[in-house]
């Protein structure tokens, strides 16, 4: 739609890294906010949060080349080419570097890891609602073909440069879908934590909804680089959403027989 805000001679600024920037300023803040209620440290929260931002950023990349290897290995200098560094990569890497970084910050300051999670959560998911809009001004991410109402076209050439999105031809708009649901999930974390009984609770609410939320949208999803199975009947993505899913499940079910207090 509007991959880019504005030029000024050799600056560039793309509406996505903006929207990105935004979400996670705004999610450290919140973030920092109701560290006090779990018994944290704000500034500990704050300062952990800033690690699991470079690190999500370095997983997202990684898992994205990875994902892809055979295409990266025959041409190596994409790695680091202007597609590649621009691109957001892939949410599952970074959401997953971040948790490592997470857990052994939790263990070097003695600090509860659920509790960070619950910290997180809604944040998170605010965060990332607002970086899905980003990428929807930059046309990555895209959806299918559709004929529905509501479809989406693109037509700047920038954003099929950047990314290969399809021009012209009316797709799903899933970043909007991804945006609206995580919005939502937000609002019932928000609740959830006000009403919290156990440590870790509103982590695995967010592990299990986006599960649910991000393994439905997929197959919505048009773009190529989500490592396909079945004839492109379900993605990586999907694995790991079940995954999630059931880890999520399996928390929930331990809070609540084990019981450990918030905070």
């Amino acid at each position: 739609m509007h991959p880019v805000l504005f030029r000024v001679g050799p600056l560039t600024l793309h509406t996505y890294g903006l929207l990105v920037a935004i979400g996670v300023l705004l999610g450290l803040w919140l973030a920092r906010r109701q560290a006090a209620r779990a018994g944290l440290d704000p500034d500990r929260v704050w300062n952990l949060g800033i690690y699991m931002v470079l690190a999500a950023l370095v997983g997202a990349k990684l898992w994205l080349v990875l994902a892809d290897w055979s295409y990266y290995w025959e041409h190596p200098r994409e790695i680091f080419g202007l597609s590649t560094l621009l691109s957001g990569g892939t949410y599952y890497g970074g959401f997953l570097a971040a948790l490592v970084v997470a857990l052994l910050y939790a263990r070097r300051f003695g600090l509860k890891f659920l509790s960070l999670g619950d910290v997180y959560a809604a944040p998170l998911a605010l965060g990332h609602a607002i970086g899905r809009l980003g990428c929807f001004a930059a046309g990555c991410c895209y959806g299918k073909t559709t004929t529905l109402p509501w479809a989406v076209t693109f037509t700047d050439p920038y954003a099929r440069m950047l990314v290969g999105t399809p021009l012209r031809i009316p797709l799903h708009p899933t970043q909007l879908y991804e945006s609206a649901a995580e919005l939502l999930i937000f609002a019932l974390l928000v609740f959830l934590g006000r009403r919290q009984r156990f440590a870790g609770q509103v982590f695995v609410a967010y592990a299990v909804l986006y599960g649910l939320t991000r393994g439905t949208i997929e197959f919505f999803r048009g773009d190529p680089d989500r490592t396909l199975f079945a004839g492109g009947t379900f993605s990586l993505m999907q694995v790991v959403s079940v995954a999630l899913i059931v880890v999520g499940a399996w928390l929930l079910f331990r809070g609540k027989t084990e019981a450990q207090p918030v905070g």
